[in-house]
């Protein structure tokens, strides 16, 4: 059975039932609450804002160079997945979407690591920006087609949801394989 120990930063000592420990505990797991909701808020506006701006100044115009050829911004609406796939699928995406939210919603109640708040926080507010094109973008709710935007050569074009979401699941992948648990376990095999 694999060993576990508690990272920097997390609560260490059993609970033992003494009343005085808990408010400490639980202002530390408060203040890790606070991260995921602040970085998902983060996200969530910047996604919303550069969305806005792109549907107000970009879409039905020409593509904009940022980079030469490597980069530009080209806006577009995906009713699928990555690359366009699953268009048929819309409502299907917008499920997971929620489900999603509500995973880590739920799972907040047990989080006492910091690297695991960030990373749930760009999840959530990557997810959240995807959600809300989703239900309130044409052709109409659950339906919504996702404002893409930023074009590199030879790649997808995404958004800020996109990269959000990205990071935090590369993050969570960096967070297991290091034996991270959202709990602020550590795991040694």
């Amino acid at each position: 059975m694999a060993e576990a120990e508690r990272i920097i930063g997390t609560p260490d000592t059993p609970d033992d039932g003494d009343e005085r420990q808990a408010p400490a505990r639980r202002t530390g797991r408060g203040r890790r609450v606070a991260v995921l909701f602040a970085v998902a808020a983060f996200a969530y506006a910047l996604d919303l804002v550069s969305k806005m701006l792109v549907v107000a100044r970009l879409e039905h115009h020409a593509p904009v160079r940022v980079f030469g050829d490597w980069l530009e911004l080209n806006a577009l609406r995906n009713p699928g997945a990555a690359f366009g796939f699953g268009a048929a699928f819309t409502v299907i995406f917008t499920l997971i979407a929620a489900a999603v939210i509500v995973v880590i919603v739920r799972l907040a109640r047990k989080l006492h690591s910091m690297p695991w708040a960030i990373a749930l926080g760009l999840l959530l507010g990557g997810a959240l920006g995807n959600l809300t094109d989703r239900i309130f973008r044409a052709p109409g709710i659950f339906e919504g087609e996702v404002v893409d935007f930023i074009a590199p050569k030879g790649f997808a074009v995404f958004n800020l949801a996109d990269s959000a979401i990205v990071c935090g699941g590369i993050l969570i992948v960096l967070l297991s394989f290091r034996g991270l648990d959202p709990d602020g376990t550590v795991h040694k095999d």
